[in-house]
């Protein structure tokens, strides 16, 4: 049995002034195609989390990020990948948002209207209706992952 190794990933949690929290669609191709998710990815060798968040969300929505704050540290095994997620908040940024991968977003108070949600999220959207004082609910949220598509 061989260990897998993990998968370095900055997520960016944007919280705009009225507590909206920006959700963006997985694009066609991606494992977990449709499935919604924060915004961000693996990091570079010699990167920081602070410096892979800022240059993935450049590449990917196309805005510069301000200070970014290292919250917490997840991890989930899903079928193509263990990732260990470093999830940071995010309360000032410049730019235009352009979905430059094809993908959705869209700015959601708790609980979300968008689902199915990506379960690696599941532990962050709970600690964030904790900070609000609201129930959690995660089946609220989720539908059966499909399983792993060889080369993926």
């Amino acid at each position: 049995m061989s260990l897998r190794k993990h998968t370095e990933v900055a997520v960016g949690v944007l919280i705009r002034a009225d507590d909206a929290l920006l959700l963006t669609s997985r694009p066609e191709g991606k494992p977990c195609a449709g499935y919604w998710e924060f915004p961000g990815g693996k990091l570079e060798d010699g990167e920081s989390v602070e410096q892979a968040l800022r240059r993935e969300l450049i590449e990917e929505l196309g805005i510069t990020i301000g200070a970014a704050e290292v919250w917490k540290v997840t991890e989930h095994d899903y079928p193509h990948a263990l990732v260990r997620l470093h999830w940071c908040k995010v309360r000032d940024w410049q730019g235009t948002f352009d979905m430059r991968e094809g993908q959705s977003m869209a700015w959601q108070q708790l609980p979300l209207d968008v689902k199915p949600v990506l379960p690696g999220s599941l532990p962050v959207l709970q600690w964030l209706a904790q900070e609000r004082g609201m129930a959690f609910d995660a089946e609220h949220y989720t539908r059966h992952l499909p399983e792993a598509t060889p080369g993926l």
